[in-house]
């Protein structure tokens, strides 16, 4: 037996016991592992066919893969359990295991959730702003605002970069001044309201899918939504043909997800990495298909429903900037956290705003030589 043994090489042996303890320790890890899947009920704040839907449906397919289906997500939209606003208490209160949102949609319940969604910005767009989120404070900032400070039981993970959001859709014709929004019925969310208030319009705060039918009734007479794909599906280009486009109302805001602390807390290690890695991959992809899908639906809204597209006159978009001063400066002097979040945002677009200035080309001038008509 022993010379049979030795006529193995060494380097046989030790597969062969690399094998063994390898299945050994595979039988160990299958007994500590729970049975089935980790599934968790997650509902969204918008309905089906919107892109922010789609993102959090591709969201769950990464994670599901990456995990080998350990974790998988059972993907609801805005009201199979609760009305979109109400998403966030539901997952504090174990209703839902999970979420997905923008922050301005908290906007009622502190202030200062607009800062991390409908933030002035200060020059900054939503890839800068998401930086000054994972590198500049932001995430530690929202963790006391919604765990210290609203005291919600409640983890958010910010991904996705939304451009800029158009100035809104008009009956009639697209705002030429200042003064034509004076006693105009609009909607958007949350500091952006106070914005638009500040400008002279009345404004009406309601979830994206109850916009339309608010124009139909004459609830509002123009509105803000999103962009070309998301407005196509709620269907604006249907009822409205008037579209301005250019805005700092919404200049800088991404997508949420909100998880139950106490499941997130129950997360083994690789599987917590696995969901921010998987929200980073869908980060990007998100950019891809926005960038596909919105130029499409921009080019079939002008050829084939007849919308006319506007860009905001310069007297506007000053006084908006103006307007964001006075906002901003009103809500920081009546809470210390908003004016630390303001600070920290502050200081990071000044030394990033900068740099991304003079390191950007400037798209008007391509614009202008090679597409304008």
């Amino acid at each position: 037996m022993r010379r049979s043994v030795a006529r193995f090489p060494i380097t046989v042996l030790a597969l062969v016991a690399a094998v063994l303890a390898a299945g050994f320790l595979q039988s160990q890890n299958a007994m500590a592992q729970p049975p089935g899947p980790i599934v968790w009920k997650m509902q969204s704040t918008w309905p089906t066919a919107v892109l922010p839907h789609i993102s959090f449906l591709e969201l769950a397919k990464k994670v599901e893969t990456l995990s080998g289906g350990r974790l998988k997500w059972e993907i609801l939209p805005a009201g199979a359990v609760v009305p979109a606003f109400e998403v966030l208490d539901a997952v504090h209160r174990g209703l839902l295991d999970g979420g997905h949102s923008v922050p301005a949609y908290w906007f009622g319940k502190h202030r200062a959730t607009s800062l991390f969604g409908t933030t002035p910005g200060w020059g900054m767009d939503a890839f800068d702003t998401a930086a000054w989120y994972y590198l500049g404070g932001g995430e530690e900032l929202y963790r006391e605002l919604l765990q210290d400070r609203l005291k919600l039981d409640v983890v958010a993970l910010h991904y996705g970069y939304i451009p800029s959001q158009a100035f809104g859709w008009f009956k009639k014709d697209p705002i030429k001044s200042v003064a034509a929004l004076k006693g105009l019925k609009f909607r958007t969310v949350g500091l952006a309201a106070d914005l638009f208030k500040e400008m002279g319009a009345v404004l009406t705060v309601i979830p994206i899918g109850e916009v339309v039918p608010a124009i139909e009734r004459g609830v509002l007479d123009a509105a803000e939504v999103c962009c070309p794909q998301v407005d196509a599906v709620l269907g604006f280009p249907d009822v409205l043909k008037a579209h301005m486009v250019w805005s700092f109302h919404q200049t800088a805001e991404y997508f949420e997800l909100l998880v139950n602390k106490k499941k997130w807390d129950d997360l083994p290690p690789d599987l917590k990495t696995i969901v921010r890695l998987a929200m980073k991959a869908e980060s990007m992809d998100a950019v891809w298909r926005d960038i596909d899908l919105q130029s499409r639906h921009l080019e079939e809204m002008v050829t084939k429903k007849g919308v006319r597209i506007s860009f905001t006159p310069g007297e506007i978009l000053t006084a908006q900037l103006k307007a964001w001063d006075r906002v901003i400066e009103r809500e920081a002097r009546a809470d210390p956290f908003f004016a630390k979040v303001v600070e920290s945002q502050k200081a990071w677009a000044k030394r990033v705003v900068p740099y991304r200035h003079m390191f950007s080309v400037p798209r008007n001038t391509a614009y202008d030589y090679y597409w304008k008509k």
